[in-house]
């Protein structure tokens, strides 16, 4: 069931503290497994007097639990922003989040719960981005996916644009970031800024559809053999499986980052043999 099956664990905790026990419910039993518990102590779970669990929830648990509950609650509460939750937005879930039919009960128990729960989404969206901010590919794979769900019953209105506008700021993230994820354009497969520019040359004969070399890494035409380098390396870094299996990403979005790694790499293959270098 990949990371979903450990999303089951804290269910019982929404039975008496909503999404938030459910974070905290999840985050104990795997620190009792581990038998981190006696070694705890309260500093820094408290912001003034008032109790944090989203901050709770990450100082105990794994970053692939944490990704998982947080992303429900997240998709819950925006498919119930504009008032009514409807079934094209939770096909759209299941389908971004490739829940798995054998979850789909408890999974939606824990929609259903966070989608009537009074508490703020906000603390999980910070929490996601705190968490994941080594991995921005993820983060903004996550938005993107709440663009999709958002989307499912109509274009947007007021209430989701400002759900999820309030999600990228607390995920970290970069204008081009917001641009690709609200227009529908996965991070690799659509130009961005450096385009080829007029007529002829290497790129002449790409479809239009098909980003250039230097708009997968990120750098302008005019960019320098070691600006181009540098930014080959930090998105293997952050895209590269591995990597990213290391750092508690889900498996199910580590499936997707291969495709990430391949492009990138082609990419930068093909400016090294139009450079000599």
């Amino acid at each position: 069931m990949g990371y979903w099956g450990k999303v089951i664990g804290g269910m019982a905790g929404f039975a008496v503290g909503g999404p938030f026990g459910a974070v905290i419910g999840a985050a104990l039993g795997h620190a009792a497994d581990q038998g981190a518990l006696p070694h705890m102590n309260t500093q820094g779970l408290f912001g003034g007097t008032a109790f944090n669990p989203a901050r709770m929830a990450s100082m105990l648990g794994h970053r692939d639990q944490l990704f998982a509950i947080s992303v429900v609650v997240l998709s819950a509460k925006l498919a119930k922003c504009d008032g009514v939750v409807t079934r094209a937005e939770i096909d759209v879930f299941k389908r971004q989040f490739r829940i798995p039919p054998e979850s789909v009960r408890d999974i939606g128990r824990l929609f259903d719960q966070a989608r009537d729960s009074a508490e703020s989404f906000e603390p999980y969206a910070q929490t996601l981005g705190a968490n994941f901010a080594d991995s921005p590919g993820l983060l903004e794979d996550v938005l993107g996916a709440l663009f999709q769900i958002a989307r499912a019953d109509g274009p947007l209105n007021a209430l989701e644009l400002d759900f999820l506008r309030r999600v990228h700021r607390r995920f970290g993230l970069d204008p081009a970031a917001w641009e690709r994820a609200s227009s529908g354009r996965p991070r690799f497969t659509a130009g961005g800024g450096g385009g080829s520019g007029g007529g002829g040359g290497p790129g002449a004969a790409r479809p239009s559809s098909e980003p250039s070399a230097y708009a997968v890494l990120g750098v302008p035409r005019n960019a320098s053999n070691e600006q181009v380098h540098a930014a080959w390396k930090r998105l293997m870094r952050e895209n590269h499986p591995d990597s990213l299996a290391a750092r508690g990403v889900p498996p199910e979005f580590i499936a997707r980052a291969n495709d990430k790694v391949a492009r990138i790499n082609a990419a930068w293959d093909q400016i090294k043999r139009e450079r000599g270098m």
